[in-house]
């Protein structure tokens, strides 16, 4: 028996629009992704003679095929066309759940990530992110991580330039979004801002956090905002100790601030952690 360890990075999307709906159900999306420090880890036994097995260091978590990361393995040793004789996989869980981070994306792709490093990856980095669109639609990034731009159902990703030196700041409140109820919402919603992705890259390009942090939008935000007005609390708490801008990462309910520096960012948490204690500070991976 072996096992592997890989880390698993939390995602935020600096920018998100949905352009409309498929045939299949879906939703066309495009958004400027980016991974984060705060993260999950992943170890993965490989060989162990037994069923396949998964832990989860938080309650609650699926611990069977529903997990993403049984996913991951699945689909891994299907395209491998190889039998592993059981796995046990192992996840100790930091990343919030339901909160627009990707955290069960991002367990999928250190699995993806994990067993092609110990097969002597057979599969390029990009044909690794075709396979965790078999998964789910954030795993795809969450393969690749840095900053992208993400099309489609997150099938189609081109990477962009590394975020500058940052620090983010990310609040999970208590409440978390239905993101099938967001999907409706939405399709029936006048969207008043959609975001400049061309702005976003082209902020990117020069390496401008200030310009970045004018373009960060993401259409789901209000529609959340209506129902939560709490986000208006925390993102003003963000606003008035140092965040150059704020706003929901995802289908919610995390909110994320682009901060200069460490200090700043202290001071934020300090002030919504005892209301929040799912509060962290970041960096860009």
């Amino acid at each position: 028996m072996d096992t592997v360890y890989e880390y698993a990075y939390a995602k935020l999307n600096l920018t998100l629009d949905v352009l409309g709906k498929r045939a299949d159900g879906y939703h066309d999306l495009k958004s400027v992704m980016q991974t984060i420090s705060i993260r999950d880890d992943v170890e993965i036994d490989i060989g162990t003679g037994k069923p396949w097995s998964l832990e989860c260091s938080k309650e609650g978590i699926p611990t069977d095929e529903r997990n993403l990361a049984w996913s991951a393995a699945k689909v891994f040793f299907d395209a491998l066309r190889k039998e592993p004789d059981g796995i046990a996989i192992r996840i100790l869980k930091r990343i919030p759940s339901e909160a627009g981070l990707g955290g069960g994306s991002a367990d999928a792709a250190a699995v993806l990530r994990a067993l092609n490093k110990y097969y002597d990856n057979p599969f390029s980095i990009l044909a690794l992110a075709e396979l965790g669109a078999l998964v789910g639609s954030d795993v795809p990034f969450c393969t690749v991580c840095g900053t992208a731009m993400v099309e489609g159902r997150g099938e189609r990703l081109r990477k962009l330039p590394n975020m500058p030196d940052c620090v983010f700041v990310v609040c999970k409140p208590d409440f978390s979004s239905s993101t099938p109820e967001l999907y409706q919402k939405i399709d029936a919603a006048a969207i008043a801002k959609r975001p400049d992705n061309m702005a976003m890259e082209s902020a990117l390009l020069a390496g401008d956090l200030g310009k970045i942090a004018e373009n960060i939008c993401n259409v789901f935000d209000p529609i959340v905002t209506q129902d939560h007005l709490e986000l208006n609390y925390i993102k003003s708490i963000f606003n008035s100790y140092g965040s150059i801008a704020q706003q929901m990462t995802g289908s919610g309910s995390a909110v994320f601030g682009i901060v200069p520096n460490f200090e700043y960012a202290s001071v934020i948490c300090n002030m919504l952690k005892d209301n929040y204690p799912q509060v962290f500070i970041a960096k860009p991976v």
